[in-house]
């Protein structure tokens, strides 16, 4: 049985061309950067957890909520294939027991804030929205994108920044948690306009506060779909 069952939908996407050096204490053993193009990528991500099920049980007003992260991407080689996943710099949801959970099972970093979301449709076009409350600041990522979504185009940055289906999580030096996410290719629509106001220096530390004066490489809204995460297992350095 998977760990956890859910749909994400609604995925606003932001991505940052960034010095690769500033990933490497946060790199899981076991796991090497996965660079696209040249580039290394960091990606603000906010979505919405719909239907959750924790080993096939919804469980009560935690069944839909936002979440909002910070991740990069990684490679492991294993059995003469390459296994491509991210690994969150910090994960934030609206809920304390999902915090512990992840933050317990999984090794991951989760923080518990206030959060809101908006999705609306108008003349048009769709706007999605997330926020998050870091003190007295509300955090927000805004995507205005076209009303149909089309596929995701092969070998393009978006299949890159999308097409990622492990998890890894740094327990030490030696030790690293791998666990598979599981959904199909998903939709993307056509952004219009965007709005990234976000402290990432208050929210993620000093060392990410160079964000706050970069533009996005770019920015996406994928659909979604239902997806899967497995049980955890351990790996080790090579």
């Amino acid at each position: 049985m998977s760990f956890l069952k859910a749909e994400w939908r609604k995925l606003a996407l932001a991505n940052y061309v960034i010095d690769k050096n500033v990933l490497v204490k946060y790199l899981p053993a076991g796991t090497e950067l996965d660079i696209w193009n040249g580039n290394c990528y960091v990606s603000l991500v906010g979505f919405m957890f719909v239907k959750t099920k924790l080993l096939g049980i919804k469980i009560p007003y935690h069944v839909n909520f936002e979440e909002v992260n910070l991740r990069f991407y990684v490679k492991r080689f294993e059995n003469g294939e390459w296994k491509r996943g991210v690994v969150f710099i910090k994960e934030i949801v609206p809920k304390r027991a999902l915090t512990f959970v992840a933050n317990t099972v999984y090794n991951e970093n989760y923080e518990t804030l206030p959060m809101e979301h908006v999705w609306s449709t108008e003349n048009d076009e769709r706007t999605v929205q997330y926020k998050w409350k870091r003190n007295t600041k509300w955090n927000s990522i805004e995507i205005k994108a076209s009303i149909d979504s089309y596929p995701i185009e092969a070998d393009s940055e978006t299949e890159f920044i999308t097409e990622h289906y492990w998890g890894y999580a740094k327990v030490n030096h030696q030790k690293s948690n791998e666990y598979e996410v599981t959904h199909p290719k998903w939709q993307v629509y056509k952004v219009n306009d965007y709005d990234i106001d976000v402290d990432f220096g208050a929210v993620y530390g000093k060392e990410f506060e160079f964000l706050n004066s970069l533009t996005p490489n770019s920015v996406m809204l994928a659909e979604g779909s239902e997806i899967t995460v497995e049980s955890k297992r351990t790996i080790r350095k090579n």
